[in-house]
C-alpha cells in the first residue's frame, strides 16, 4: 500500500515538473531578452540556466576580458533567446544581442525623453563624422558646431554630449547632434546675460570673430561689438593688434537695444580720458618727446602717451628747407622731439612744431650778411624765375633771373648757372618773417648803364655784332661788351609775309645804325633799314664827288626812300 502511495506521489512530482517546464517554455520566445543564471563556467563556454528545460551555451569571445575575469557562478545576465531549439535540440543563447537590444532600448528611451548622452568620434566620413554611442551614430557636419569647423579630423577621438535627433532600430540608423545641445546651452545663457544687462556694468566675454571695422565679443549666449573707436583711446590700425579669436577680455556696456538685441562695448572706457587733463600737462611752450604714428601729406602724427597725438606740420618741420612731404623727414616710428604750439582739448587737438626745437638760423643769417654783403655758395636748383643758391646755415637765397646780368636778356637761369656750380652773389635783401633771402649775381660789377654804354653808344653810330636770339618781334644783337640791341621787325628791311629766321641766324654778323639809347629802360634799339639808307646815301655822295654835281635820278630815288621810312615810323 505504502508502495502504490510513493509511486503514485512521484508520477505527480513529473507530471507538476512536466507542467512547469511546459509553462516555461510557453513564455519564452525566441527573439526576446530574459535572464538567467551561470551555472557553470569552461574554456570557451558560459553556461546559463533560464528556466528551460536545457541549459544554453554562450561563447567566451561575446565577453570582454574584465567581464570573464569578474563572472562567478550564481551570476545573472540578460541573454537573447536565438533558438529554443536548434537542429540537435539545443538552446541558443547570445549575450551580444542581448547587450545590444538594451543598448538600442535605452536609445529610444532617450529619443523620447529628449535627453543626451556622450559619445565618442572613431572617424570622419562623407558628409560628417561617426560616433560611438554603444552603437554606431552619424554625427551631420552641419550638427557638430554652432559654425562651420575646419578640422574636422582634429575631433577624432574626442567625446562629446550629443542629442539624438533619428533614429530608426529595424535599420540600425541613429543620426546624433551637437548643435542642439550648444543652442539649448547658449540660449539659456542668453536669456541669463539678458536678464542682468544693463548699460554701464562691466561683463566678462570672449572674443568670437574679428573684422576691420572692430570685434564681436561673446557674453555668455548673445554677441556684443566692439568697435575699434572704443577699443583705447589710442590709435589702433586694426582689431587685430589688439586681440586674437578666443582671447577672454573685460568690456563696460555701452548701450544695449533691448528692441533689436544690440548690444554696444567699450574697452578704454574703462580708463579715465586722457584728454581732460592735456591742457595742464602740455602748456604752450613745452619740449616734449613722442612716437610718429602716421603720416599725411600735409604733417605727421605724434602720440605722446596712449590716446594723446599731436599733429607737427609740414611748415613746421624745418627752418631752412620746404618740407613738400612729412616722409622726407620722418617715418613711421621714429621717436622725435617737438615743441607745444596749440593745445585744444574740446577739439582733441595738439599742434607741434619741431624746428622749434633748435635756433632760427635766420636770426643768425639778419644778424650775420647786411645789405651789400658777398656770399659765395653752390647753386642747388634752377628754375624758370631764377636759381637757389645754398649757404652754410642751411639757407638757400634766390637769385631771380632779372639779376642776373645788367645787359643780356636772359630767358633761362641755364644759360648761365649749373646745378652745383660754386658761384659768388650779393644780399640784397633778407625778410626773415617770409624766410627769404634775395641774392644778386649782376650786382658784382658796376652798371655798365650808368656811364659806360651811353658814353659809348650814341644814336647815329653804326654798330656790329652778332645775332644771340630771333623772337616773333625782332632779333637781338649782342655788341662789344656784352650789350644787346634790339631791332625791331619793322627796321630790318624784311618783307612783311618772310619770316625772321628766313633771313637770319644765330651767330650771323650784321652791322646795324643806333635809333635809340633809352638809359632808363636799359634799351638799345638799332635799325637794318637806316644802315641800308645811310649807305645808300654815302653812295650817292661819293658818286656826286666822282662826277662833279649831283645825279637827279638818284637823288630823288633817296628822297623817295626817306619819305618811305618815314611814313613807316
Amino acid at each position: 500500500m505504502g508502495t502504490v502511495s510513493q509511486d503514485h506521489d512521484a508520477q505527480l512530482d513529473r507530471d507538476t515538473l512536466a507542467a512547469m517546464y511546459e509553462e516555461t517554455f510557453r513564455n519564452l520566445e525566441e527573439g526576446t531578452i530574459t535572464e538567467g543564471r551561470v551555472v557553470a563556467l569552461t574554456k570557451d563556454k558560459v553556461v546559463v540556466d533560464i528556466g528551460y528545460k536545457s541549459e544554453g551555451m554562450i561563447s567566451n569571445d561575446q565577453f570582454s576580458s574584465e567581464e570573464l575575469a569578474n563572472l562567478k557562478i550564481d551570476d545573472r545576465l540578460q541573454v537573447y533567446i536565438e533558438e529554443c531549439e536548434d537542429a540537435d535540440g539545443n538552446l541558443v543563447l547570445s549575450k551580444e544581442k542581448a547587450d545590444k537590444m538594451k543598448i538600442w532600448e535605452e536609445l529610444e528611451k532617450l529619443y523620447k525623453d529628449e535627453k543626451s548622452i556622450e559619445g565618442k568620434v572613431v572617424s570622419r566620413i562623407k558628409g560628417g563624422m561617426m560616433v560611438d554611442i554603444g552603437v554606431k551614430a552619424f554625427l551631420p557636419g552641419s550638427q557638430i558646431d554652432l559654425h562651420p569647423v575646419r578640422d574636422l579630423d582634429g575631433l577624432v577621438g574626442k567625446v562629446f554630449p550629443l542629442k539624438i535627433i533619428k533614429i530608426n532600430h529595424r535599420r540600425g540608423n541613429v543620426v546624433v547632434s551637437r548643435r542642439v545641445l550648444l543652442e539649448e546651452t547658449r540660449d539659456k545663457k542668453r536669456q541669463t546675460t539678458l536678464a542682468n544687462l544693463k548699460e554701464g556694468q562691466l561683463i566678462q566675454g570672449m572674443v568670437k570673430n574679428i573684422t576691420d571695422y572692430g570685434s564681436f565679443i561673446d557674453l555668455g549666449g548673445i554677441d556684443g561689438l566692439l568697435h575699434i573707436t572704443d577699443m583705447s583711446w589710442g590709435r589702433v590700425g586694426h582689431p587685430s593688434e589688439m586681440f586674437t579669436v578666443g582671447d577672454k577680455v573685460e568690456v563696460a556696456v555701452l548701450k544695449y537695444d533691448r528692441e533689436t538685441g544690440r548690444i554696444s562695448l567699450g574697452l578704454k572706457q574703462k580708463t579715465a580720458d586722457p584728454w581732460t587733463n592735456v591742457a595742464g600737462k602740455y602748456p604752450i611752450g613745452t619740449r616734449v618727446r613722442g612716437r610718429v604714428v602716421s603720416l599725411t601729406d600735409y604733417g605727421a602724427f605724434v602720440e605722446l602717451e596712449p590716446g594723446v597725438e599731436g599733429l607737427v606740420h609740414v611748415s613746421e618741420m624745418s627752418w631752412t628747407h620746404e618740407v613738400r612731404h612729412p616722409s622726407k623727414v620722418v617715418a613711421v616710428g621714429d621717436q622725435v622731439e617737438a615743441a607745444v604750439l596749440n593745445v585744444d582739448p574740446a577739439s582733441r587737438k595738439i599742434s607741434l612744431g619741431m624746428k622749434q626745437t633748435a635756433p632760427n638760423p635766420w636770426d643768425m643769417i639778419e644778424g650775420k650778411y647786411s645789405i651789400g654783403t658777398k656770399i659765395e655758395g653752390k647753386v642747388k636748383s634752377l628754375t624758370d624765375f631764377g636759381a637757389f643758391v645754398g649757404l652754410d646755415e642751411g639757407i638757400d637765397g634766390l637769385i631771380h633771373i632779372s639779376d642776373m646780368s645788367w645787359t643780356k636778356h636772359i630767358k633761362h637761369p641755364s644759360e648761365l648757372f649749373k646745378k652745383g656750380q660754386k658761384v659768388e652773389a650779393m644780399v640784397l635783401r633778407i625778410d626773415k618773417e617770409k624766410e627769404r633771402l634775395s641774392l644778386g649775381y649782376k650786382q658784382l660789377d658796376r652798371d655798365p648803364w650808368d656811364e659806360a654804354i651811353p658814353s659809348r653808344y650814341h644814336v647815329g653810330d653804326s654798330v656790329t655784332g652778332q645775332v644771340s636770339k630771333i623772337a616773333d618781334f625782332g632779333i637781338f644783337v649782342e655788341l662789344d661788351g656784352e650789350v644787346e640791341g634790339l631791332i625791331h621787325i619793322s627796321e630790318t628791311g624784311v618783307e612783311p609775309n618772310v619770316k625772321l629766321e628766313e633771313k637770319f641766324k644765330l651767330q650771323d654778323g650784321v652791322t646795324a645804325k643806333i635809333i635809340k639809347v633809352d638809359q632808363d629802360e636799359r634799351k638799345i634799339a638799332l635799325s637794318l633799314r637806316d644802315h641800308q639808307l645811310d649807305s645808300e646815301r654815302q653812295q650817292v655822295d661819293e658818286y656826286h664827288s666822282s662826277q662833279g654835281g649831283p645825279d637827279q635820278s638818284l637823288g630823288r630815288a633817296v628822297k623817295q626812300s626817306r619819305k618811305r621810312q618815314q611814313a613807316d615810323e
